[in-house]
């Protein structure tokens, strides 16, 4: 999914292709693997997908913090001494993030820092460190894939029921179990004549993202190794239980999505589309500002919502809920750019009863001021834009789980801008998307499924991940001699430092592939 990703053609991802050969043996032999989750992600996820807890000391415990509080400090020492792969620039941001989280909320709040800092703290950078550690491989992916898409089937009666019935039955079967309590059935209102779909999260909201982030993985991540039958139906039982939340970030970021899958498609040809999109993106902003009497970013709220006076509340809460931040003269509203607001409430028009913030990235400058907000957002987009750029074109797998993952996070941070997540749903977010880190620097397979050799004295000491590295494993050609994968020996007409391009025996020089 970079976007000069210009991915060979029998490397394509998201159901363009149908490989042969030695692509058909790569993903044959992922198929093949039967390698499951770590335990303490297994535990985690059944502590998701079956929410109950109890109260300890006047503190809510439960299963997935459970889980989180045995598993961060440990898992956080070794994240750091790199046993997990390179420390990334986004573990320090999002560790410092909870710091900086600690510090807003002890001038805002001393009495309440601790429990709502360890809280807020455990779900968020423990879920995230969960995800670091235990899904580190393609095969791990794979199997957290399945293991989501597993539950998501199993899930879908339900799905059905509730929307037809309005019971949330899950929830009310889990609050018979004696000694332990679950969440609440909120019973909102109808849309489209439907109840909506609660399951096992806080809120039909939540229910919305968490199918909407599986969808990619699913469509696009299974290509080639399920069959299209099998992925396609599972894709759309996973689409149709998003839809049923009626929430309309989940349909923002499914629609969203299967955009994205349609532009790779219908633009696979082209090198640049990436940036074509982009450029187009940029052009309709200008547009809209030039010729709206609103805010492109009003306009956006206007269509991701379903209904004129959700759109309506949700573009004063971003005036003003920005205006708490930055500060306005006029409304009188001082600002509190540094440590934010922390759990105190915000100035708002009189007529504004509740004080919901329905934009994510909004609530946490609020909160915990713009440090808290940039070491936030800073993070995300670091580690989202270094696995964007990478070049995995000579790895199919690779490259087809990079644009699933992409996706999917591309799709949920333009869905935080009309939603706020809390409680599971928050810890689970920052789970998958720890899930992904490993992406940016898991090695690229050749198509015949060895790694590429390292560089070494016959190289120059150049890298083998070099471009001109690149062109010469694709076109399969080793270090010490032609006709294996790597760098050729020097030309000797070629000059000091430079090297020949060379094909197979009796091939044309293999052509250089952008990156994928």
């Amino acid at each position: 999914m970079a976007l000069t990703d210009s991915a060979p053609a029998l490397a394509r991802p998201a159901g363009f292709h149908r490989p042969g050969g030695a692509l058909d043996a790569a993903f044959a032999s992922l198929a093949s693997s039967r390698k499951g989750l770590a335990i303490a992600a297994l535990l985690y996820w059944l502590a998701v997908l079956l929410p109950l807890g109890t109260n300890v000391a006047g503190i809510f415990l439960n299963g997935v913090r459970l889980v989180l509080l045995v598993t961060i400090v440990p898992m956080t020492f070794r994240l750091l001494m790199g046993r997990y792969g390179k420390v990334h620039a986004v573990d320090i941001l999002f560790l410092l993030h909870v710091a900086w989280m600690t510090v807003a909320l002890a001038v805002n709040n001393p009495d309440r820092v601790v429990s709502n800092a360890g809280s807020t703290g455990i779900e968020f950078i423990g879920g995230y460190v969960l995800g670091r550690a235990c899904i580190r491989t393609r095969e791990d992916f794979l199997a957290l894939i399945r293991l989501l898409a597993t539950a998501a089937l199993c899930l879908f009666p339900f799905v059905i029921y509730e929307v037809l019935t309005g019971n949330a039955i899950l929830l009310n079967l889990l609050r018979n179990v004696p000694g332990l309590s679950s969440l609440r059935d909120i019973s909102i209102g109808k849309r489209l004549g439907l109840d909506r779909a609660q399951l096992v999260f806080a809120h039909p909201i939540h229910s919305g993202l968490f199918f909407s982030m599986l969808l990619p993985l699913v469509f696009v991540g299974m290509t080639n190794i399920w069959s299209d039958t099998r992925r396609v139906m599972t894709a759309l039982v996973v689409m149709l239980s998003g839809f049923f939340a009626l929430s309309s970030g989940a349909l923002l970021a499914i629609l969203l999505q299967l955009f994205l899958v349609g532009w790779a498609w219908a633009f696979r040809k082209t090198d640049r589309r990436w940036l074509i999109l982009i450029g187009l993106c940029c052009l309709a902003y200008v547009v809209i500002d030039l010729l709206s009497n609103r805010s492109p970013i009003r306009v956006f709220m206007t269509y991701a919502t379903f209904s004129a006076h959700t759109a309506f509340w949700r573009s004063i809460i971003f005036d003003w809920g920005l205006a708490n931040v930055i500060g306005d003269a006029e409304r009188g509203i001082t600002g509190s750019p540094i440590f934010g607001l922390g759990l105190n409430d915000w100035i708002r028009p009189s007529y504004m009863r509740s004080g919901s913030v329905d934009n994510f990235w909004l609530l946490n400058a609020m909160r915990y001021g713009l440090p808290g907000f940039f070491l936030l957002a800073g993070g995300y987009a670091t580690i989202l834009w270094t696995i964007m750029r990478r070049d995995l074109s000579a790895d199919p797998v690779l490259w087809q789980f990079r644009r699933a993952w992409v996706f999917a996070f591309i799709g949920l941070s333009l869905t935080l801008v009309t939603v706020h997540i809390w409680h599971t749903i928050y810890s689970v977010v920052f789970f998958m998307f720890g899930a992904g880190v490993w992406l940016a620097t898991a090695e690229p397979q050749s198509r015949e499924g060895t790694a590429p050799p390292p560089a070494d004295a016959e190289t120059g000491g150049l890298s083998p991940y070099s471009r001109f590295a690149q062109v010469h494993r694709r076109a399969g050609v080793s270090p010490a001699s032609p006709g294996r994968s790597g760098w050729p020996k020097p030309d000797g007409n070629a000059g000091p430092g430079r090297h020949r391009r060379v094909g197979a025996p009796g091939q044309p020089a293999a052509p250089r592939m952008p990156p994928g």
